[in-house]
C-alpha cells in the first residue's frame, strides 16, 4: 500500500488527537517513505492553522484575557519541553529512518519555519479584543456624539521605511538553505564553553597555541568563550550519536585586535556528517556542490592538504575567482582563487571523545567564516562595517 494511503488509513481508522499522533514515530504512523512524510506534516501544519484560526475568530474580552489564550496555545506548540513541535522533532524526526531521514528534516524545518505565526507577539496582533470593537460599533451608533471630520483620503498614507536583513544575515541564510536542502538539521551550543569541549575533546592538546592566553578569551581557567562553534559537534555525537548531519551556525570569540579583516567576535558555520561508508570523495562532492550552488555552477574547487588537530586528513577548500573567472583581479588579489575554509576526516579520537565508535561509522567536517564570506561575494573591504551599524552602510543590502 502507498504509504501516504497507509498513513491516511492508519490514523483515521482510529480517532486520535495530534498529540496521540506526534506521540508515535513515523513508522508506527504507517509513514514509510517521502510522500507518507509529507502527509504526516502536511497534518500537522493543518491542525496548528486551525487552531490558530479558531482564537483569531474567537477574539478576546479584554487584554488579560488575550495575553492568556495567547501564551496557552503557543505554550502547546513551541514550547521547548511538551511542546507538538519539540515532540515532531523528537518522535518524527530523530527516530526516522536513513531512507526518510532527509524528507523528514526538510518537512520539519518548513513546518519550524511555519510555526513562526504562532509566536506569542504575532498571536497578539492578530486576535481582536471584543470590548473595543463592541464600543467602537456603538460609538458610531450614538447620534449623540459629534463624530471629527473625516480625514481626507487623498492624502499619501503614513508609512514606516523598511528595513532590511543584514548582510551577515543574509549570508548565513543562503548557507543554511543549501545544506537544509541536502537533508542536514541546523544544531546550537552554548558561547561560553568549558576547555573540555573547545580544546580537549577536539583532540587540541595544552601545548596547542590557540590555548594561550593572548589568543583566548579566558573567564576561569577552565571556562572561555567559544573560539569556534566545534563544541557543538561534541555536543551532538554525544546526543545523537550516529548516524548525524548538523551544521552548527554561530558566534565565536578570539583575541583578535579590530582591523580590515579581524574582529574579536565574527560567526561561523561549520559541518559535520557522520554514517557508515564515509569518505573523502563524499567531503570533496558535497562541498563541490556547495560551492557552485553558492557562487555559481562554473566555479571551480581545489583541496590542497592541511593540518587540523581534529581532522585527519585535512585539507584547505578554494574555489576559482567568480569575479574574474579564475584570471586574476583584485578580488582574489591577482591569483585566480579565493580560499573558502578548512575540512578533513573527523580525528577518530574526536569520534571516540563523542561517544562514537571510529571502527563502524567515519566522518568529515569543515568550517568557514560567515564574515568572510560576506565579503568576498559583497566585495566588501573591511570587517568593521558589520558592526558599526551605519544605516548608509545597511541599507544597501
Amino acid at each position: 500500500m502507498h504509504s501516504a494511503a497507509a498513513f491516511r488509513e492508519r490514523t483515521s481508522g482510529i480517532s486520535m488527537t495530534i498529540e496521540e499522533k506526534v506521540a508515535k514515530t513515523l513508522a508506527e504512523l504507517g509513514a514509510a517513505d517521502a510522500q507518507g512524510v509529507e502527509s504526516a506534516f502536511a497534518e500537522l501544519r493543518r491542525a496548528a492553522e486551525h487552531e490558530r484560526a479558531e482564537l483569531i475568530a474567537r477574539g478576546a474580552s479584554d487584554e488579560g484575557e488575550r495575553d492568556r489564550v495567547c501564551k496557552s496555545l503557543r505554550d502547546r506548540w513551541l514550547a521547548r519541553k511538551g511542546g507538538l513541535l519539540s515532540l515532531a522533532d523528537e518522535h518524527w524526526l530523530k527516530s526516522a529512518s536513513k531512507g526518510i531521514k532527509p524528507v523528514a528534516g526538510r518537512q520539519f524545518n518548513e513546518f519550524r519555519r511555519f510555526a513562526a505565526c504562532l509566536e506569542f507577539e504575532n498571536l497578539i496582533e492578530a486576535v481582536p479584543l471584543q470590548q473595543a470593537a463592541e464600543r467602537q460599533m456603538e460609538l458610531s451608533l450614538s447620534p449623540e456624539i459629534v463624530r471629527p471630520t473625516p480625514r481626507d483620503l487623498t492624502l499619501p498614507g503614513f508609512c514606516r521605511p523598511a528595513g532590511s536583513i543584514h548582510p551577515i544575515s543574509r549570508m548565513r541564510r543562503e548557507i543554511e538553505d543549501i545544506f537544509l536542502n541536502l537533508g542536514f538539521r541546523i544544531e546550537t551550543g552554548p558561547e561560553i564553553e568549558t576547555t573540555y569541549y573547545n580544546f580537549d575533546a577536539l583532540n587540541i592538546p595544552e601545548s596547542h597555541p590557540s590555548r594561550d592566553d593572548w589568543d583566548t578569551l579566558y573567564i576561569d581557567s577552565k571556562t572561555l568563550l567559544r573560539t569556534h562553534t566545534s563544541p557543538v559537534q561534541i555536543r551532538a555525537m554525544e546526543k545523537y550519536g550516529a548516524p548525524v548531519y548538523i551544521i552548527t551556525p554561530g558566534k565565536c570569540y578570539r583575541r583578535d585586535n579590530p582591523d580590515s579583516t579581524h574582529s574579536p567576535m565574527f560567526h561561523q558555520i561549520e559541518g559535520l556528517a557522520i554514517d557508515t561508508d564515509i569518505t573523502f570523495a563524499d567531503l570533496k562532492g558535497t562541498l563541490d556542490f556547495f560551492a557552485k550552488k553558492l557562487f555559481g555552477e562554473k566555479v571551480r574547487t581545489r583541496f590542497q592538504p592541511s593540518f587540523f588537530p581534529f581532522t585527519e586528513p585535512s585539507g584547505e577548500v578554494a574555489v576559482s575567482c567568480f569575479v574574474c573567472d579564475g584570471k586574476g583581479c583584485r578580488v582574489c588579489k591577482e591569483s585566480g582563487w579565493i580560499e573558502l575554509m578548512g575540512c578533513g576526516m573527523v580525528n577518530p579520537q574526536v569520534l571516540r571523545n563523542g561517544g562514537i565508535d571510529p571502527g563502524k561509522y567515519s566522518g568529515w567536517a569543515f568550517g568557514l567564516g560567515v564574515d568572510r564570506f560576506a565579503m568576498v561575494k559583497y566585495d566588501i573591504s573591511d570587517i568593521q562595517l558589520f558592526f558599526q551599524g551605519d544605516m548608509r552602510f545597511l541599507e544597501q543590502f
